[in-house]
């Protein structure tokens, strides 16, 4: 499978869960908008098999290297991206992880179920970023189990290896020229953004400003009935020039761990 082949099946999957990330898309398209995404982001637990080595191995295979690595001690994560050699329209990745460890016994014996169960149902390593959650049934007890300790492990729970987010580049779209006017547009057509932190996170001299959608409510099926939970978001990031003159391709640490509360529970 190819590169546009294989961010298109994610894209597919991500929209079909996320009816607010299709409509956005919709509507910027038919304003006569390219859309180009600057990053795909995708969830795990640390261990062998699953963790952002075995995630990332797809993308190394499809050009991809190794960039930025970053920490988030309060959520207990640590992440890296990475970027393609050589083209500089091709999304970079973000692979996030929990440091399980750092959790209670029953928090890694759940992820540990989750390793097992994922690489059981797999036929090669490339379909893990399309595995979904192959440990069904769920359970609500378990998901609110791991919500008391962390969102993310909980959410990793339910919705498994899928795509996280996508992100629109706002720097290649026409009307929407700074992250200022796209969110005032995405306000007044009725979405909700994260503001935890500020709505826009980030700032010009830090290179980088982005924000975000709250994550759709989706309705689950699990042992004990049917249950409405946050699920995905779409992202939109807003790039700068450094000092040379090139635009700045990481991350900021502090302002990603607020886009992560984009998917926190609103009970």
């Amino acid at each position: 499978m190819n590169l546009e082949t294989t961010l298109q099946k994610l894209w597919t999957g991500y929209s079909d869960l996320n009816p607010s990330a299709h409509k956005i898309h919709s509507l910027l398209e038919n304003q006569g908008e390219r859309i180009i995404n600057d990053h795909i982001a995708f969830r795990t637990y640390d261990i062998d098999g699953i963790n952002i080595d075995a995630l990332a191995s797809i993308f190394i295979k499809m050009g991809y290297e190794a960039k930025g690595e970053y920490s988030f001690e309060k959520k207990k994560l640590r992440a890296r991206h990475y970027e393609h050699k050589s083209d500089n329209l091709a999304p970079k990745v973000f692979i996030s992880e929990l440091i399980t460890g750092d959790f209670s016994k029953e928090v890694q014996e759940i992820a540990a179920m989750v390793a097992r169960k994922t690489l059981e149902s797999l036929n090669n390593e490339d379909e893990l970023i399309f595995a979904g959650t192959p440990w069904h049934p769920l359970s609500y007890k378990v998901y609110k189990k791991l919500l008391g300790e962390s969102e993310y492990a909980a959410w990793m729970y339910v919705w498994g290896f899928r795509a996280n987010h996508f992100t629109i580049f706002i720097n290649h779209l026409k009307k929407y020229t700074t992250i200022e006017d796209l969110n005032e547009y995405l306000k007044s057509a009725g979405f909700s953004l994260n503001i935890s932190g500020g709505e826009i996170k980030g700032s010009r001299e830090q290179l980088l400003q982005q924000s975000s959608t709250l994550a759709d409510i989706v309705e689950v099926e699990f042992d004990e009935g049917l249950y409405s939970i946050p699920c995905c978001y779409y992202e939109f990031a807003q790039r700068y020039e450094d000092k040379t003159g090139n635009l700045y391709n990481g991350f900021i640490a502090k302002s990603a761990d607020k886009i992560f509360e984009s998917t926190d529970s609103r009970e």
